[in-house]
Formats: structure tokens, C-alpha cells, sequence
């Protein structure tokens, strides 16, 4: 069995490796391939985008993630409503091109989906491929469970139907479980 590397909190360097692993986390499902339909062009455009929410949640949030990069958590504190990433509107377009409608599309659809009493949102859990399968999901998403726990604050997240696996294995108890809907 192998030892789930020590969980930090990301620095500002971090971020463009840290919406990488996302990228690339997020690449084959299916809601990627609506996102970005051309599989060539894909990685790269959730990269750029991934970035923004990124580099958002270092001010509004907070990222965790493991000493080798192959996990990490990425959050935002909703205590009261947050404002959307600096420039949005024209940084989308620059990062996703013709397909910044469907961004936006998913965005609209999360935030009708999102309490909107106070909550810990949890935006983004990735793993690298290499790293599947050796307990860093379960690790990281352990280690933002605690940290809510101390807190006792509730937490809310969309996944994937690929990812929902994650959320319901990690011996979540019923009555103190996120609440997951699936986003499709």
C-alpha cells in the first residue's frame, strides 16, 4: 500500500499546475467533451479556464493539494454571496473562444443548483491518472472533510456521474454528508 503524500495548501505558483491536473482530470468525461467537443483543442482550454477559477479560489477560497501534485481540493467560502473572477466575461472568451457559451451555460446551471445559505462549495476534486487507485481521492477528500468538521460548516458540490463514486466510498455517515447532485 502506498503512503498518501503530505496535503499542503497551494501557493500562487501552484496554480497553473493545479488547473493542469484538473485539466487533465476532467478531460475524459463527459461533461469536458460537451464543454470543448474538439479533443485536440480540449485539455488545453479547460486548462486556460480552469485557471481562472483557480487563481478565484486563492482569494475566495482555498486549494489543497498533495507535496507531488497529483491530487488536489478546490473551494470556496460561501459565506455570503462572492463576487464572480476579476474580468470574467472577457477572460472566458479569451480562454475558451467560440465555446465560452457553454461555460457559461454550466456556470448558470451550478448556480441555480448551489444553497444559498452559508456553505463550503466544493468546486473541484482532481486526481491524476498516475496516481488512481492509491488512495489520494479518498486522502484529500478526508483531509477537506476534517477541516470542515472542525468548523462544523456544511458543504455542498456538484460532480460528474464518472466522479460520484468519490463521494459515497469515503464512509461519508448519511446524516453528516455534502450534498452531491450529479451535474450532467
Amino acid at each position: 500500500m502506498q503512503d498518501i503524500p503530505r496535503i499542503r495548501a497551494a501557493r500562487w505558483t501552484d496554480k497553473g499546475p493545479v488547473a493542469a491536473l484538473i485539466a487533465d482530470a476532467l478531460h475524459p468525461s463527459t461533461l469536458a467533451e460537451w464543454l470543448v467537443p474538439d479533443p485536440q483543442q480540449r485539455r488545453r482550454i479547460l486548462a486556460d479556464v480552469l485557471e481562472i477559477w483557480v487563481e478565484h479560489a486563492m482569494f475566495y477560497g482555498d486549494i489543497h493539494i498533495t507535496d507531488d501534485l497529483s491530487a488536489a481540493t478546490v473551494g470556496f467560502h460561501r459565506y455570503r454571496p462572492i463576487p464572480p473572477p476579476a474580468n470574467y466575461p472577457d477572460r472566458l472568451t479569451n480562454a475558451a473562444g467560440p465555446h465560452a457559451h457553454r461555460f457559461d451555460i454550466l456556470d448558470q446551471t451550478l448556480t441555480g443548483q448551489r444553497p444559498t445559505e452559508p456553505h463550503y462549495h466544493l468546486a473541484f476534486l482532481a486526481v491524476a491518472a498516475r496516481a488512481q487507485r492509491t488512495r489520494r481521492g479518498s486522502g484529500i477528500f478526508n483531509h477537506h472533510r476534517s477541516r470542515l468538521d472542525r468548523i462544523d460548516l456544511p458543504s455542498w458540490t456538484a460532480t460528474t456521474s464518472e466522479s460520484q463514486h468519490l463521494y459515497t466510498v469515503t464512509g461519508t455517515s448519511p446524516d453528516r454528508r455534502s450534498r452531491c447532485p450529479t451535474a450532467r
